[in-house]
């Protein structure tokens, strides 16, 4: 199973609602509720292409795809995006943006290709329905020219792109794809191209910062090393689902549903692997507890809320059976470890 940032399928769901699009009834058939959605969560990345397949079925705006490409926010790609801009110049971005590509919200393959004058940012689209492939690229490739004006707006380089190739037939909206990149577009090819003149890639970045650099690729590296080694068994999946939900948790019959599976043998498979369904509700509230306390001010009252508890008392109980502290205790814990320095390496004894 392969997971990633459940930010991405977010992104692009509310910007398809702001243009007048409906995602509702495709995300309510997997039970999910777009504003009830944990920006926090991973989404198994097979039931996210599923969406947007089915969701690219629905659309009445045939630019839709290029057009949500625009909501994908800069900071959602998390220490990635410090990564870009830490970065020497615009060539080691695009290299260090293909290395690190698995962090990014693409289902295209992405690769650089170095030319005499022109160089190109490529994207390989993999195999889909005609309209779900049109949606996901136009996405994907409005989405990826969006990131490099993002990084222009905060360090002041131009990389507009010169031109760009799309891998589908010219389309009679073929002319607002112009209007929207601002440059040439082609269409007809195998591959989408981002053109971009070769000294654009030279260009210094003024925050330009080795240390933080090594920073940030640590991080990144964790992440990808947390993907490869995701847990591939049937309750992972199910707390995997339960970590989607930022309020209320689903009941077990409504989770049986999503997985295709009537209750009775979704509990016994449960059984099977030794958990229960119960016991998951609760590792998904604590691991959930566990970010809310540690990463946001939110009062203990207000936590509780959010578990879908309906008093705060019973969410101190659970907490402290889950932890071993109380939910305060653990607060005030994380902090102090936090700000703690990094202990100093014990000097070799001489001789």
């Amino acid at each position: 199973m392969v997971t990633r940032s459940i930010l991405g399928l977010m992104y692009t769901m509310q910007g398809l609602r702001q243009l007048g699009e409906d995602p509702a009834p495709v995300l309510g058939k997997y039970g999910l509720d777009l504003d009830k959605l944990d920006p926090s969560a991973q989404i198994d990345r097979a039931l996210e292409l599923r969406i947007h397949a089915e969701m690219a079925e629905r659309l009445h705006d045939p630019l839709a795809g290029l057009k949500a490409g625009q909501f994908f926010g800069f900071t959602g790609y998390g220490p990635l995006a410090m990564l870009l801009l830490t970065c020497a110049d615009t060539e080691e971005a695009i290299r260090i943006g293909v290395r690190y590509q698995r962090l990014t919200y693409l289902y295209c393959a992405l690769e650089f290709e170095p030319g005499e004058k022109l160089s190109a940012v490529v994207l390989t689209p993999m195999p889909l329905p005609p309209r779900a492939f049109r949606f996901r690229v136009d996405g994907e490739v409005s989405g990826t020219v969006k990131l490099m004006q993002d990084i222009q707006t905060a360090i002041g380089v131009n990389l507009r792109p010169e031109s760009i190739d799309m891998p589908y037939p010219r389309p009679r909206e073929a002319q607002s794809y112009e209007r929207h990149f601002g440059c040439p577009v082609r269409f007809g090819g195998r591959q989408a191209r981002i053109w971009i003149r070769n000294e654009h890639l030279h260009l210094r970045f003024p925050t330009h910062d080795p240390a933080a650099h090594a920073l940030y690729r640590g991080l990144c590296d964790q992440q990808l090393l947390q993907q490869q080694n995701a847990v591939d068994n049937f309750a992972q999946k199910v707390l995997l689902h339960l970590d989607l939900f930022r309020d209320k948790l689903p009941g077990a019959a409504r989770v049986a549903r999503f997985f295709g599976m009537p209750e009775r043998s979704f509990r016994r498979r449960l059984s099977e692997e030794g958990t229960s369904f119960r016991a998951l509700v609760n590792d998904a509230r604590f691991r959930r507890a566990q970010h809310l306390l540690r990463d946001t001010s939110l009062t203990v009252e207000a936590v509780a809320e959010q578990l879908g508890y309906a008093e705060p008392a019973a969410f101190i109980h659970a907490f402290r059976r889950w932890a071993g502290m109380a939910p305060m205790a653990f607060r005030h814990a994380g902090a102090m470890a936090a700000r703690r320095p990094p202990a100093s390496p014990r000097a070799r004894p001489s001789g």
